[in-house]
């Protein structure tokens, strides 16, 4: 049976009501559920080789002149007045042209010899090991400029009216290697916690240790060591529902009702993975406009789901904050997934009912253009959510998408 849940009050009356219907995933076509990640594979660099050995019995100054001379300095003690009055003698200059030191010449050939090929052929002649490119074959030193880049930052602030910040936040990026290249991957995670003194704040901060415990453990490490196996899409329910039974066990011993909201995004290349229960929610910032991409779990969310309540409505509802949906107050729960190609898009961003519920759609598309970096989109983010009263804890992680100039 679910529940209606006020996640503003520390001391919520449960209501039941009918099982609502878990979101279906976004129109386009989703991931195979059983197939397996073969989207990447290791790849072993080939062994260092062995440093070579210093060798030297003297000390040589080369002069840097249209013919050089040598001058030796002899490894002895300190020079009597008489030598040092004799090292001061001007020196004859041999014109001569610089020899090359031993296995230098052997190297300057078989650079003319791979040039001459190249030259001969009309094509790049690769032999193993490096060489010395000539000034017609340096590689320029980039092909295309970044308008912007992969980056990400998770921010909360505790709001105007409350006294603790019950909202937790994660994010985390990083590569994993394969056959044809290194991908990127990211992991973000905001979760919105309720429940009495301190049981929000445990119940979230829980919610996020275990969900960046488990992908670690199940995606991270795995690709690493070369044996990753898992499909993406159950990997992220399950990692949600990790959380819900952590959270619950521990609500059982220690006699607490908390509880969370859990939104978690997985990027995978030019893939987004979304876990998600309650009213936390992804947006996705696309040419177009700001898109939310997860459905909530509230009373009013399902009112806007049937048709009875406009989106515009839901800010002023009364009943804007009862959830029927959330992690840890029960020994299960259904998790929403949410398959989605990135295609254009500049921006993602995840925040807690703090944001969303305080800050209209145009001025959250207006802070994410404005700001270049992450950090300046979340610090302008928290100051708008504050101007407009600041009445719940603010939780956001803002990633800035790759994109490309030619």
């Amino acid at each position: 049976m679910l529940f209606l849940r006020n996640s503003d009050s520390d001391a919520n009356e449960q209501q039941p009501t009918e099982s609502q219907p878990t979101a279906q995933p976004h129109p386009e076509a989703a991931p195979d559920a059983n197939t397996s990640a073969a989207w990447w594979q290791s790849s072993d660099p080939a062994p260092d080789a062995a440093p070579p050995t210093n060798q030297s019995a003297e000390v040589r100054i080369a002069v840097t002149e249209p013919f050089a001379r040598e001058v030796v300095a002899p490894a002895t003690d300190a020079a009597t007045p008489e030598e040092e009055s004799e090292s001061l003698a001007p020196v004859a200059v041999a014109a001569t042209p610089p020899r090359l030191a031993e296995g230098e010449q052997e190297a300057e050939d078989a650079v003319a010899e791979v040039e001459a090929k190249t030259e001969s052929t009309g094509s790049d002649f690769i032999t193993e090991g490096t060489r010395q490119l000539s000034a017609a074959s340096a590689p320029a030193l980039s092909s295309c400029s970044s308008r912007q880049g992969l980056a990400a930052t998770a921010m909360r602030d505790v709001g105007r009216l409350r006294e603790m910040n019950q909202d937790s936040v994660f994010a985390l990026l990083t590569s994993l290697p394969r056959e044809g290249g290194d991908i990127p991957v990211g992991l973000f995670v905001v979760a919105d916690g309720m429940g009495g003194h301190e049981g929000g704040e445990v119940a979230s901060r829980l919610a996020v240790r275990t969900v960046a415990h488990y992908i670690l453990a199940q995606l991270v490490l795995p690709a690493l060591d070369g044996t990753m196996e898992s499909a993406l899409q159950p990997m992220m329910v399950c990692a949600v529902q990790a959380a819900n039974e952590a959270i619950w066990d521990s609500a059982q011993v220690t006699g607490s009702d908390m509880g969370t909201t859990c939104t978690a995004a997985l990027l995978v290349g030019g893939s987004l993975y979304i876990a998600h229960v309650g009213d936390s929610r992804a947006y996705l910032f696309e040419p177009g406009g700001l898109r939310q991409l997860t459905t909530d779990h509230s009373t009013v969310g399902r009112l806007i789901q049937l048709g009875q309540l406009e989106p515009h409505e839901a800010r002023e509802h009364p009943l804007r904050s009862q959830l029927y949906r959330t992690i840890g107050q029960q020994p299960q729960v259904m998790v929403d997934f949410i398959y989605q190609p990135l295609g254009a898009s500049s921006h993602l961003l995840l925040c807690s009912d703090g944001l969303w519920g305080m800050v209209e759609e145009p001025l959250l598309q207006q802070a994410l253009t404005r700001c270049i970096w992450p950090q300046d989109a979340c610090h302008e983010l928290i100051a708008l959510a504050n101007l407009a009263g600041g009445e719940d804890n603010i939780a956001a992680v803002v990633v800035s998408l790759p994109m490309v100039e030619r």
